[in-house]
């Protein structure tokens, strides 16, 4: 096999990045923008020493399972790279993924629960984020994704997964900074202003925040204040749905999306979202499910497993973010401790906790590894939200101890999961279930709770 080579192949599924797996001549051949069962004429454009990397040139026999994608960016956009397959299949192949993962690392056949959906795989996404680019020497401002495996950006005017105000409002902010002359950012000389626009809405009302990610540090220079301050109230102006516009400051010369400082321009700086028939107060930085629907769903099968499960346990709420888990939960557990280190997380906790009267949990503002190695408490349940990375041994050895009956280990990333897990079962843990939540249709990615028992 070499490089420009032309084969012919059948795929035979997809991998754990949703690319096509074939083999030539028992060599393996991954695929962009294919599906399984696909027969096709590719073209070798990387070859590796154990595997090859190939383009379509031509479907010669399309798979039952292949649909035409919502939108036209598909094939170059890094956002969602199964539009092309059925919505069913994709569930089907999530399923079997996150199977194949435990496997590689357990070595042991584990069944994983079909994923549970919201029905809804398209503007679902309640949370967008698109880096801003201007090319150099040009005023034009681009935003939207970047193309896989690179950080060529893709400049994106409809997008199917989120709702569709948010077009309107990423194209006017736009249009509007190019005549206010607010550059986009050049990521190689590491100049322009602005870097990155979020939107948050509510699935709840419809509300939206706007948080405007500006190349610069804390506070607001006065090169910007006018230029800034007059896009916010151009865009409260023209849509009623934003209730707030903030900016965040960050100048560091990395791939970190938001810096550490704040500051809100215009409106109000949160928004309310509602799980499990509470409301919480979420703003442009804060952690929250991007996709609320499933996020519900999800919440209620936690409660509903720790209902059938125990009476009045304490529960043990780590990486908390909002509390939502803790806040969720309260009205079934006798006690709650969550530990989040973000300031401005813990205080939107605390005032819901405030609004609905909630005594029985407590939300501490710490580093949770510092707080539980100073913790002299046991809980019957440990929830675990840990960020995409998962847990390390020190940490999980730390929780084995604290925790009496059950860890809930919720997580987007299957490999992590699998990792953790081998460490907890290697150390007296029992895996009880793994149920899937499509969190994140038309993409690879979705999300798994893990019940594993600590009970002998």
């Amino acid at each position: 096999m070499e490089l420009g080579q032309i084969i012919n192949v059948e795929v035979q599924k997809l991998n754990s990045e949703g690319l096509g797996l074939a083999k030539f001549n028992d060599f393996v051949v991954f695929i962009k923008d294919a599906c399984p069962d696909d027969v096709l004429k590719c073209k070798i454009t990387d070859l590796k020493k154990n595997y090859a990397v190939a383009e379509i040139v031509e479907i010669v026999s399309p798979s039952k399972f292949r649909v035409t994608p919502k939108c036209k960016l598909q094939k170059v956009c890094g956002g969602c790279s199964l539009q092309h397959i059925s919505y069913n299949e994709q569930l089907k192949f999530k399923k079997v993924m996150v199977e194949d993962t435990l496997y590689s690392i357990l070595k042991e056949k584990i069944e994983v629960k079909f994923p549970i959906t919201s029905g809804d795989n398209y503007n679902y996404r309640y949370k967008i984020q698109y880096p801003v680019r201007s090319k150099k020497g040009q005023t034009r401002i681009l935003a939207g994704y970047f193309k896989p495996a690179s950080h060529e950006l893709v400049n994106i005017k409809y997008c199917p997964i989120q709702p569709t105000i948010c077009d309107d409002i990423i194209e006017f902010i736009k249009t509007e900074a190019e005549k206010l002359s607010i550059s986009g950012y050049e990521e190689q000389a590491h100049s322009g202003i602005l870097r990155q626009i979020l939107l948050r809405v509510s699935e709840l009302n419809g509300d939206i925040l706007v948080l405007l990610v500006l190349n610069t540090s804390y506070p607001l220079d006065d090169i910007y204040k006018t230029e800034i301050e007059a896009l916010s109230s151009l865009l409260m102006a023209k849509f009623s749905q934003i209730k707030g516009v903030s900016i965040n400051f960050n100048n560091s010369k990395t791939n970190v999306i938001l810096g550490e400082q704040n500051q809100l321009i215009s409106g109000q700086n949160y928004i309310i979202e509602k799980l499990c028939g509470k409301e919480f107060k979420i703003s442009g930085e804060t952690f929250f499910q991007v996709n609320p629907k499933c996020a519900d769903l999800m919440f209620k099968y936690i409660k509903d497993y720790i209902q059938s499960n125990y009476s009045m346990p304490t529960l043990f709420d780590a990486y908390a973010g909002i509390a939502a888990f803790g806040i969720v939960l309260s009205d079934i557990c006798s006690s709650v401790t969550s530990v989040e280190l973000n300031k401005s997380s813990v205080l939107k906790a605390q005032e819901t906790i405030k609004m609905y009267d909630i005594k029985n949990v407590e939300v501490v503002a710490s580093d949770t590894l510092k707080y539980i190695d100073k913790c002299k408490k046991t809980f019957d349940i440990t929830i675990l939200d840990p960020p995409r990375k998962g847990c390390d041994e020190a940490f999980l050895s730390k929780v084995l101890k604290l925790t009496n009956k059950t860890i809930i280990y919720v997580s987007c990333n299957p490999k992590s999961l699998a990792r953790d897990l081998k460490f907890l079962l290697n150390n007296g843990a029992k895996l009880i279930s793994i149920q899937s939540f499509d969190m994140f249709p038309n993409t690879p990615h979705v999300e798994n709770v893990a019940v594993i028992s600590l009970q002998k």
